[in-house]
């Protein structure tokens, strides 16, 4: 079928996610092929993956071992239900999670997304509570800027306010706290104090309201979708620590953390810190199929574990959980990170990307780079001094997205947040080629934006 008529048939049918349809139909693309880093449309051009298709990807497009994995899969069986009945490579990936995880979670509880992984995080603390007779704690804490994903329960511990005022008579009230970012602190103080003063903060909340609250969730380290802000060292520690005082389960979300993307297996490793529940999805799969899943502690799971009469059982379930593909998918992803030490290239090639945008941490228009492996996130502003933002009509960081996918890159901002997430096997070579075109685009676009009322 010729270019133009798909391109037709995707505006008349397809209604894309977290996309103004407008701007789609103004700028339209589809992706046919994919290797390696690279992405190809229909018309045959080429784009370096630069966000990871969504910060999936972690071996890049069509990796041979994953193909083969899922095929063998496939000839025996591609799905049967787990609801009451367990399959083979379900069994095989929840042993290998939880041989990876942080010591004390040993349970795996399997879902289809990172939003469905955190609602079931969401439930079973709640219903946690309820079965061990504390019936009162049934709220939540979240931080502001949180993001955990689209059901009205991940929605209801979000605090994106963009995403989620419109759904707010569809969501519970959770209860929020600062999330402690220095760039974007009022006061010029130290990360440390900024640290410090948001977990007073926290403190004089559990004080008050401990028997009250379920659980606290959190982003592991770094905020997505929030603004790729990152936390003050030791700050996840200190919630770790005052979870455990004031008796409130702390879930954390792994979901774009996870599978080496920070430098380490879990995001939570780099401050030692065990979750009573985490969440994991994105690059369980390495970008091939919808996996995701909770992970618990076994005191959590023996809360639920009684006579059916007892009426303690986990009512909760999706259709494609465990589905034996995915799992497949994930099982042979792991074995290649052991293989080719993975993560272990991360922890060497964060510190080239972060050689690599250096420079551009002098570009007047860069107010700040921030980064955690092979996370990054640049923030454009109009004014760096001052921290002024550009005006949120100019829409700055999406037309300087638009402009690297004409240079041939792909990514998508974050407000005006440009992300850089590449594949975690990208090459050197590609790293220096997508910051190249990453540097050209904030240095076109921003000089536009700064010299007119709207881009």
């Amino acid at each position: 079928m010729e270019s133009q008529k798909l391109v037709e048939k995707s505006s008349q049918y397809l209604w894309l996610p977290f996309t103004q349809m407008k701007d789609y139909d103004e700028n339209p693309l589809i992706i046919e092929s994919g290797e390696g880093v690279r992405l190809r449309d229909i018309d045959g051009n080429e784009y370096l993956d630069g966000y990871s298709s969504l910060w999936l990807n972690v071996h890049g497009h069509r990796k041979e071992e994953i193909n083969i994995a899922i095929k063998q899969q496939l000839d025996k069986i591609a799905h049967s239900t787990l609801l009451g009945a367990a399959n083979v490579p379900s069994i095989l990936l929840a042993e290998k999670l939880i041989d990876l995880a942080p010591n004390n979670l040993k349970r795996v509880f399997y879902s289809d997304s990172g939003a469905t992984s955190v609602e079931i995080a969401i439930k079973m603390a709640y219903q946690y509570w309820q079965n061990k007779g504390r019936g009162k704690k049934q709220k939540f804490i979240t931080l502001q800027n949180a993001y955990h994903g689209d059901t009205v329960g991940a929605i209801s511990v979000g605090k994106v306010d963009i995403f989620h005022r419109v759904y707010k008579s569809l969501m519970f009230d959770s209860l929020v706290v600062p999330f402690p970012d220095p760039y974007h602190h009022p006061e010029s103080l130290d990360p440390e104090t900024i640290r410090d003063r948001a977990l007073e903060e926290l403190e004089n909340l559990l004080k008050e309201h401990h028997e009250e609250i379920a659980g606290m969730t959190v982003e592991s380290i770094i905020q997505g979708a929030g603004g790729m802000n990152i936390m003050p060292k030791g700050y996840l520690k200190g919630i770790e620590k005052l979870c455990r005082k004031y008796e409130v389960l702390l879930i954390v979300d792994e979901v774009a953390t996870g599978f080496g993307r920070t430098g380490k297996m879990f995001a939570v490793e780099h401050e030692g810190v065990e979750p009573d529940i985490m969440t994991v999805a994105k690059g369980i799969t390495a970008g091939y199929l919808p996996i995701a899943a909770t992970l618990t502690t076994e005191e959590i799971y023996q809360a639920f574990y009684d006579d059916y009469t007892s009426l303690k059982t986990f009512f909760h379930g999706h259709s494609y959980t465990g589905n034996q593909l995915g799992c497949a998918a994930a099982l042979a992803n792991l074995e290649i990170f052991e293989k080719e030490q993975l993560v272990q290239q991360v922890q060497m090639k964060s510190k080239l990307i972060e050689t690599l945008l250096e420079p551009l941490s002098e570009h007047p228009h860069v107010g700040d780079i921030r980064q955690l492996g092979m996370i990054c996130g640049i923030e454009l502003v109009k004014d760096k001094e001052k921290k002024i933002p550009f005006e949120w009509s100019q829409r700055i960081g999406y037309w300087t997205t638009i402009k690297m996918r004409e240079l041939g890159m792909l990514t998508r901002p974050v407000g005006d947040t440009i992300v850089f997430m590449p594949p975690l096997v990208t090459s050197e070579k590609e790293l220096e080629e997508m910051v190249s075109i990453m540097k050209a685009a904030i240095e076109e676009m921003t000089n536009k934006a700064a010299s007119t009322v709207e881009v």
